[in-house]
């Protein structure tokens, strides 16, 4: 999964359950941003590179939902 394929499903899953979404690019260093979801943030590294599997699981429980709902 690369970093905008993530930040695709992440406003996906918040539309379909009513959660306030937003991307933020100046809140991150370099290509990095920061993807809001509700109270909750991660940060996302460069959109164009592919992120691991863990980083995926781990950036999901930062905003609390799995990996699975994506």
């Amino acid at each position: 999964m690369k970093g905008s394929e993530f930040l695709r499903a992440v406003k996906a899953y918040a539309r379909k359950r009513g959660i306030n979404c937003r991307w933020a690019p100046q809140r991150g260093s370099g290509s990095h941003g920061t993807r809001y979801l509700g109270s909750s943030l991660t940060v996302v590294k460069d959109l164009k590179k592919e992120l691991g599997p863990g980083l995926v699981v781990a950036m999901c429980k930062q905003i609390g939902i799995r990996k699975e709902d994506l």
